[in-house]
């Protein structure tokens, strides 16, 4: 009963939030599934250890099929993803978590620059309306 209350909360929480609040779910997500492969690659528990860190890859790849293109920053935020899944794709292989630990670093330092981009975006007057 609770877990249903609960994926019912997530469920109208996804479908409710804006762009950049979903954005900064998934950056959540990743870093959540980072750690966790690290967690498990400390128990050598290898299985879950994949599990997760290719979860944080899909969130990842949807990150940079997601790109606008006509940004600026966009390409070279498609390197630094493809960046992230080849050191998360090494993680797996080799078993160790350090290229993990740098990719969860980079995400919770992009996951701040999002949120506060979207404060001053939410601090901003809607286009066309005027203050006063």
């Amino acid at each position: 009963m609770i877990n249903a209350q609960r994926n019912k909360y997530l469920e109208t929480t996804v479908q409710t939030a804006g762009p950049a609040q979903l954005l900064i779910m998934l950056y959540d997500g990743a870093i959540r599934f980072c750690k966790l492969g690290i967690e498990a690659i400390g128990q050598n528990n290898y299985a879950e250890a994949n599990r997760n860190l290719c979860r944080a890859q899909d969130i990842i790849r949807e990150f940079s099929l997601t790109l606008d293109k006509n940004a600026e920053v966009s390409a070279s935020l498609e390197k630094l993803y493809e960046y992230f899944i080849h050191r998360l794709i090494e993680a797996n292989m080799k078993k160790t978590v350090e290229p993990v630990q740098e990719v969860t670093q980079y995400l919770m330092e992009l996951k701040e620059t999002w949120v506060q981009a979207s404060k001053l975006t939410s601090l901003q007057p809607a286009n066309g309306v005027k203050n006063g």
